[in-house]
């Protein structure tokens, strides 16, 4: 889940004293809380950015740009003022003033870019470390400059391939459809000119294997998933249609006009799962985003986990991995019962944009519940604004993520759901040891 750039100088003037530790926070058993704090996580979720030089600006962190949506609607944790960032700021880069809000800033920038030059392209590695995170999975359209292969593992986007045709009525649903439809169209554009390919190809055969040549590229290239982000785009209700009506919706529109939304679909949901197989067939888990989204246009009920159900009972489809990405929330109870289904799992990466750690200690609380080896940590680091960037979310993801996980674990404790040790056990668990089974890392 992205949030779009904000003007965040009104956060300087805040305190980290706002808030409080997993260390003091009294939800939290003391052991368990220090147990947590020396993992050395696997972050199942996230965007960094790639070093570059000054001047040039990393557009590949995400497929969808947020830049440019006007209404965002951010939720509370994470609007101006957030005491979240100061704690950051501090931790990172020493940063602790009580100056005004603009030479709070400059400070801030100053300091911020004496460690970014002393760590040059060792900074993405560097941020790392101070998140205890010993593994990242960076949801970007291609790697970049200090995003090593030992720390940061590739998820490519795959969402382009299910629109291949005419996508003007999409365009016009909405101001952020345009934009993401239009940022969908250039990457498909750009896979095809590396094939070679000037337009789709008029055989629908012929465009069905130029997405599995692709995808064993991303798998030769170091991918270790496939990332969906459907549900910006359109619902997450994945219909079985049969092949020769999806073939024939392709044949008929892919060299001339607009399909109906009908006919469109159909097209798209054959594509969803010829891809869906091909990631089984290539051992790449799916990512798929379902949570809350960002702009104001985004349909809540479009990323229900429970639209996904037919998919994940799909035979044809058992040897693919889906990972419910951000827990499914709202829909926390409705995730929760997805990863029952033996090749279903989440993260709930994002919850510290979504909502505060004790409402987000409750949903992880039913997962851990429901099945606590399909439950990954993710925190969801992205480029957030100007003064807000990867590093601070990433830290911020990290020490949240813990605590949710703690209060959570502190909870079923006191009610005699598991002891001590058993606590500590999950937390490796979810922290680490789910995901190197998940990915073989």
């Amino acid at each position: 889940m992205r949030i779009a750039p904000m003007v965040a100088a009104a956060a300087l003037c805040f305190s980290a004293a706002c808030t409080k530790s997993a260390s003091t926070d009294p939800y939290v058993d003391a052991s368990l809380a220090s147990e947590l704090r020396q993992i050395s996580a696997i972050d199942n979720h996230a965007h960094p950015a790639a070093v570059s030089t000054p001047g040039q600006e990393d557009q590949n962190y995400d497929a969808l740009s947020m830049e440019g949506i006007q209404d965002l609607a951010l939720p509370a944790p994470f609007r101006e003022g957030s005491p979240y960032f100061a704690q950051a700021w501090r931790a990172l880069y020493g940063f602790d003033q009580t100056a005004d809000a603009r030479q709070n800033r400059s400070r801030l920038e100053e300091l911020r870019e004496k460690i970014e030059k002393q760590k040059g392209d060792l900074y993405p590695v560097w941020v790392l470390n101070q998140s205890h995170t010993e593994i990242m999975l960076a949801n970007r359209v291609a790697m970049g400059r200090g995003l090593t292969p030992d720390r940061f593992k590739w998820v490519p986007f795959a969402d382009m391939f299910l629109f291949p045709l005419d996508n003007t009525e999409m365009k016009s649903k909405d101001p952020d459809k345009k934009i993401f439809f239009t940022r969908e169209e250039q990457l498909l554009q750009g896979y095809l000119h590396d094939a070679q390919l000037s337009h789709i190809p008029a055989n629908f055969d012929d465009y069905l294997t130029f997405i599995s040549h692709r995808l064993e590229t991303f798998k030769s290239g170091g991918a270790v998933a496939l990332k969906f982000e459907i549900a910006y785009l359109r619902d997450l209700s994945i219909s079985d249609p049969q092949r020769e009506a999806a073939e024939r919706v392709y044949a008929i529109y892919s060299q001339s006009s607009e399909p109906s939304p009908e006919e469109y679909k159909l097209l798209q949901d054959y594509l969803f799962r010829y891809i869906a197989y091909e990631a089984g067939r290539l051992n790449l888990p799916v990512h798929i985003h379902c949570a809350l989204g960002g702009g104001s246009y985004f349909r809540e009920a479009n990323a229900n986990p429970l639209l996904l159900e037919p998919l994940f009972n799909d035979p044809t489809l058992r040897k693919t991995k889906f990972v419910l990405l951000h827990g499914g929330w709202p829909f926390a109870r409705e995730a929760a019962a997805m990863i029952l289904k033996p090749n279903v799992y989440l993260d709930y990466s994002a919850f510290m944009y979504l909502t505060y750690p004790v409402e987000g200690a409750r949903a992880v609380r039913l997962y851990l519940e429901a099945a606590p080896e399909k439950v990954l940590y993710g925190s969801d680091a992205s480029p957030f604004s100007d003064t807000i960037g990867w590093a601070e979310t990433d830290w911020i993801g990290a020490h949240i993520a813990r605590e949710e996980l703690g209060i959570a674990l502190t909870g079923m404790m006191h009610d005699g759901e598991l002891n001590l040790d058993h606590a500590k056990q999950i937390g490796h668990m979810v922290l680490r040891e789910n995901a190197r089974q998940l990915y073989g890392f």
